[in-house]
């Protein structure tokens, strides 16, 4: 299918790439630098696959902070823009190829380099993969909470580039809540090392919250020191079913509006309910027109307690079933169907995932127009999410069989009134997702014009060259 992005003119390839190329072999022979154009081809796209892109000039795959510095000077005396890259599972184009701009790949940073137990942190690099890192902390008895979808393949780098949520946000937030300290290489190759282990730090400008999820615009993260919290105990596992998506919503805004706090709230609509099935074979009601997956993290008989005080919140709101898991296994069988939803729907057709978010008591509301856009323009959407924290990925979902014009127009139609829906109901385009280059026309409606000003004048300020992912976030 063609994309459904309105592409824009391609910039002129920027700087003397040939020179740089020289530079770096002469000034960094042990860093690995990939120029061969099945390499640098690899490293075009993130998972918006549908996006116009660039062929690198040249990817490098940087093992120190020190490289990542030189490689950071060598590209302001050449000019040459730098895209920093993870493990590529974004969903706004954010780490997608800049035609003749070096691709900085931290992958190769995979080390997890202290575990704190007395101050309840780790430090780790940003190539390490968001499961290893959890693994890693398990095994002392500690976790980390932050868990995208992705989390088995994503890296730190990219969740701190995103400021990625996951099924845990509404209770533990978003990466950002769990950031104590950075280290960042500058436009200007200079390090900064922000935060550290302290839990209370309100010394100067809150620095540390303005890069994580600049998504690589503002500077390079080579070091992260992470909260941690002690392991919490098996969790508790509900699903209750609806005959309305209204009867759901009104289940999530009842929960919510109860002071209930539960570690996951995620919600899977009637079409992403029979994909997982479909593939998963997981039993789940295929009649339903929605599910809500409610989990606790207390512990003893106060995970009961909540689990009960959730049900009965689902039952008032109308739920037409309500089962919970008989076990850790089979608790997390279901866990595993909704963060593997979006590939469920990927096997009925073109799927592209959104990422829209309400305040918590509009998801009703914001679940009724998704609905109404679904029939308006005769698309198919799957729509899951982390209801709990008003975050949805209504998924739109295509014939593979219709002419890629005609969809790829329906889609961009499809796209404007679900943003439009989203800031209507005082939301946002993207909550976990980033703005990225998806939604970067979409920034300036949603915040305003001076807004928008003051993070150009920031961006501007830490990187008058423009080297940074030109072109991300900002115009």
């Amino acid at each position: 299918m063609a994309s459904d992005a309105v592409a824009t003119p391609s910039a002129p390839v920027r700087g003397n790439g040939p020179a740089l190329l020289r530079a770096i072999e002469a000034r960094l022979p042990g860093l690995r630098l990939l120029t061969d154009a099945v390499d640098r081809e690899s490293y075009r796209r993130d998972e918006t696959a549908y996006l116009p892109t660039g062929l690198p000039l040249a990817v490098t795959l940087p093992e120190t902070t020190e490289q990542v510095v030189e490689l950071v000077r060598l590209c302001g005396e050449h000019d040459v823009p730098i895209v920093p890259r993870g493990a590529g599972t974004g969903l706004s184009g954010g780490a997608a190829g800049i035609e003749g701009a070096l691709t900085i790949a931290f992958t190769r940073m995979n080390r997890v380099l202290e575990i704190d137990r007395a101050n309840l942190v780790v430090v780790t690099q940003p190539g390490v993969v968001n499961a290893d890192l959890k693994k890693a902390v398990a095994a002392e008895g500690l976790f980390y909470a932050p868990d995208p979808a992705s989390y088995e393949t994503c890296t730190i780098g990219g969740n701190l580039g995103t400021n990625a949520g996951g099924l845990c946000c509404v209770k533990y937030g978003v990466t950002r809540d769990a950031v104590l300290g950075l280290e960042v290489v500058m436009a200007d190759a200079s390090v900064l090392r922000l935060g550290g282990r302290n839990v209370k730090d309100v010394a100067g400008y809150g620095l540390i919250p303005l890069l994580v999820g600049s998504q690589g615009t503002l500077g390079l993260v080579t070091e992260a020191t992470l909260r941690l919290r002690a392991a919490p105990p098996p969790r508790a596992t509900l699903l209750a079913f609806f005959a309305t998506l209204d009867a759901a919503g009104d289940a999530v805004a009842m929960i919510t509006g109860a002071g209930i706090v539960p570690v996951t709230l995620e919600l899977m609509d009637r079409t992403t309910i029979r994909a997982v099935d479909d593939v998963h074979h997981l039993g789940l009601d295929r009649d339903a027109a929605a599910m809500l997956l409610v989990e606790s993290d207390l512990p003893g008989t106060a995970a009961v307690v909540e689990v009960d005080s959730a049900e009965r919140a689902c039952a008032a709101a109308g739920a037409s079933l309500v089962v919970r898991a008989q076990d850790a296994t089979e608790a997390e069988w279901l866990r595993e169907g909704r963060r593997l939803a979006y590939r469920a729907l990927e096997a009925q057709g073109v799927a592209r995932m959104e990422d829209v978010g309400v305040p918590r008591s509009r998801v009703p509301e914001l679940l009724r127009a998704i609905e109404a856009i679904g029939a308006r323009h005769e698309i198919a959407i799957g729509t899951f999410g982390h209801a709990g924290d008003g975050n949805l990925h209504p998924t739109f979902v295509l014939r593979r069989d219709e002419p890629e014009a005609t969809a790829a127009a329906r889609l961009h139609a499809a796209r404007i009134d679900l943003f439009e829906a989203a800031l209507a109901l005082g939301g946002t385009v993207t909550g976990e997702h980033g703005i990225g280059v998806v939604r970067r026309d979409w920034l300036v409606r949603q915040r305003g014009e001076p807004a928008v000003a003051a993070m150009r004048a920031i961006k501007c300020a830490l990187d008058p060259q423009g080297l940074l992912n030109p072109g991300r976030v900002l115009a």
